[in-house]
């Protein structure tokens, strides 16, 4: 018998708690309202919640740089791109070129223009990134080093230095 009222105990609280739960979810006046406690750095929202935009991109209209192959435009291999480098206004400035060496022992960081670089149309699905520099232009080039001033090595193969940011 007793096992019959706590069979009983227990449906009434899972029946009371959907109740609660459909009601709170129904009506935004309901719902639990969790304030930032006083130490916490939480700030309440001023403004309205604003309408977001979203773009749907073309798969065969864009890709990925980063990790794919640079080729010279007279098809030799440069390296891999592993970065990219932003000015403060958010203007993409350079690339990162992995060049030279042999499976990473013995490669040099590069930075090179943005602009000396040509993107292939996905159409012949090729997966390579042409730069407009020669090896030897970009082998003469300064090596990029995080934390100290950008050299950037030009499509015209002039140098040009990028402040810290």
């Amino acid at each position: 018998m007793r096992d019959h009222y706590l069979a009983a105990a227990a449906m009434t609280l899972i029946v009371l708690c959907g109740t609660i739960y459909s009601a709170a979810k129904d009506n935004p006046a309901t719902q639990l309202q969790i304030e930032p406690s006083p130490g916490s750095r939480a700030k309440t929202p001023s403004a309205p919640p604003r309408e977001l935009i979203v773009t749907v991109l073309d798969n065969g209209e864009v890709q990925g740089t980063l990790g794919k192959q640079v080729r010279s435009t007279a098809d030799e291999n440069m390296g891999r791109m592993v970065d990219i480098i932003v000015d403060r206004t958010g203007q993409v400035r350079a690339a990162i070129i992995d060049f030279g060496g042999f499976l990473g022992v013995g490669s040099r960081k590069i930075a090179v223009a943005w602009n000396a670089l040509r993107f292939s149309p996905n159409a012949n699905k090729v997966e390579h990134i042409a730069l407009e520099l020669t090896r030897d232009e970009v082998r003469a080039a300064p090596e990029y080093k995080e934390d100290k001033p950008v050299v950037v090595l030009g499509a015209s193969g002039s140098l040009e230095l990028l402040p810290l940011q």
